[in-house]
């Protein structure tokens, strides 16, 4: 029994001293410039503190409370987020098989034999030998670091699998909140539609009126039909895209979104928050889980090296088991029937025709490999914060100038109505006017919609809607 105890410590020892044959990891240095491009398309600080995407909760930054509740709808039921959690625990569970390598496997067990054999003197006679043990078997001592880089490997790939769920919530959220907004802008082309098919009606009845007297010609009457039932098609188009946005919609929250959940226009006020950074440094990219996770890979991918280095160096591992042998059941644990057997192997590797070589090339172009897609990574999200910014910087202005569109053509409509009724102007001029109008309010739809989602694309692109 000492000598068990003797030969453990011994083993420990060697084991808390053993080497790591892998490659010290350090952060590679970004691939982007240190801060965001600065320009005439980007915006400068604005008044007031900016908050930061990645410590704001999404409860805060979304603003609309019908918004936030189909959010927390998608969080509880959506089923790629299900997914994602489903692949965290296998990683987890993948984990916890690779660590308890670390540590010696104990097995009791016992065995009975019963033989009946000839002797050569007294004839025949049976014996029955019993035997209990407890052990551990063929148990590597790590002496070089190979099964604690497999661990450190597998620990990794937790890691990422908790920041790749991190990251699908990040979009699952950024994608619910567009599809909502894309329904809002579709509620509102609806009623713009409609409005339209009621003032070209009107304009149809009157030129029709005025056909009758002798007033218009057939042309005015066919013209102004040709409005009319554009509207009509615009509505039949609006109507099937808010079904759309609404079947949208309930596929991302994972069940059926209430009535009262549902945007009947786009929010005048906004749907968020929208006092975020004008620029910021590149560092900040480090805290979006889809770049987190990516590091992960590559320090798994760092640990591999180590362990397929250690292949190169001896083997050694550990078998030994202490019990008790008798002749009898009864006397199993008797006085004078323990044993004890303690036997070390040791292999060395001398031809494996190239297996440990091949291998460790393996796990350094696998480093590689995972060394682009972590910097293609940064570079992705550099680009996507700053084409965001970029649009942000100018969206003040296109909206001034799509609000200025509108109300002059909606005075020209007046005016131009007016002077046709009067008989002043020619009702191709009312019907330019319409026409103007019409696309006047799509575009300005179009722009409010635009505004709305580059705030929700900025707080994803910056890491935020993890809490």
């Amino acid at each position: 029994m000492r000598s068990i105890k003797a030969l453990g410590a011994v083993t420990l020892s060697l084991a808390l001293a053993a080497c790591d044959m892998a490659p010290k990891y350090v952060r590679p240095e970004m691939p982007v410039p240190t801060s965001t491009p600065q320009g005439p398309a980007y915006a400068e600080g604005g008044e007031g503190q900016a908050i930061v995407p990645a410590d704001t909760a999404w409860r805060d930054f979304f603003t609309d409370p019908r918004l936030a509740r189909v959010i927390e709808t998608a969080l509880a039921n959506n089923r790629d987020l299900r997914i994602a959690m489903a692949n965290v625990e296998q990683a987890r569970a993948q984990y916890r098989v690779q660590r308890a390598d670390l540590l010696p496997t104990v097995a009791a067990g016992g065995t009975a034999t019963y033989q009946d054999q000839p002797f050569s003197q007294a004839g025949s006679g049976r014996t029955d030998i019993y035997q209990a043990q407890v052990g551990i078997s063929a148990w590597e001592i790590d002496l070089f670091g190979r099964i604690r880089n497999l661990s450190r490997a597998a620990q990794e790939q937790y890691f990422a699998s908790v920041e790749t769920r991190n990251a699908a919530q990040t979009s699952l959220i950024a994608e619910t909140a567009n599809a909502w907004l894309a329904m809002a802008a579709d509620q509102e082309r609806l009623r713009i539609a409609r409005d339209l098919e009621g003032a070209f009606g009107k304009t149809l009845a009157l030129t029709k009126a005025r056909f009758e007297r002798g007033i218009a010609s057939e042309l005015e009457v066919r013209q102004a039909q040709t409005s009319y039932d554009q509207a009509r098609s615009d509505i039949a188009e609006a109507t099937t895209l808010v079904a759309q946005d609404q079947n949208a919609l309930n596929l991302l929250a994972g069940t059926t979104v209430p009535a009262t959940d549902l945007p009947d226009s786009l929010p005048q006020a906004g749907a968020t928050i929208e006092n975020l950074p004008a620029n910021i440094a590149s560092d900040i990219l480090l805290r979006r889980p889809d770049i987190a996770s990516a590091e992960h890979q590559l320090r798994g991918a760092n640990a591999n090296i180590g362990a397929a280095r250690a292949a190169f160096f001896p083997n050694i591992s550990l078998t030994a088991a202490f019990g008790s042998l008798s002749l009898g059941l009864s006397n199993l644990f008797g006085s004078g029937t323990s044993f004890w057997s303690v036997a070390p192997t040791a292999s060395v590797p001398i031809f494996d025709f190239g297996r440990n070589q091949g291998n460790l090339q393996y796990a350094r172009a696998t480093y590689d490999a995972m060394l682009a897609t972590y910097e293609q990574s940064i570079q992705t999200g550099f680009r996507e914060v700053a084409d965001a910014l970029a649009r942000r910087g100018t969206m003040t202005q296109q909206m001034e100038a799509q609000m200025s569109l509108r109300d002059s053509a909606r005075v020209a409509y007046t005016l131009s109505e007016a002077r046709f009724r009067a008989g002043v102007d020619s009702f191709l001029t009312t019907l330019d006017s319409q026409r103007t109008l019409y696309t006047a309010e799509q575009s300005l739809l179009a722009t409010r919609l635009t505004r709305a989602t580059n705030m929700v694309e900025l707080y994803r692109a910056m890491g935020g809607g993890l809490k």
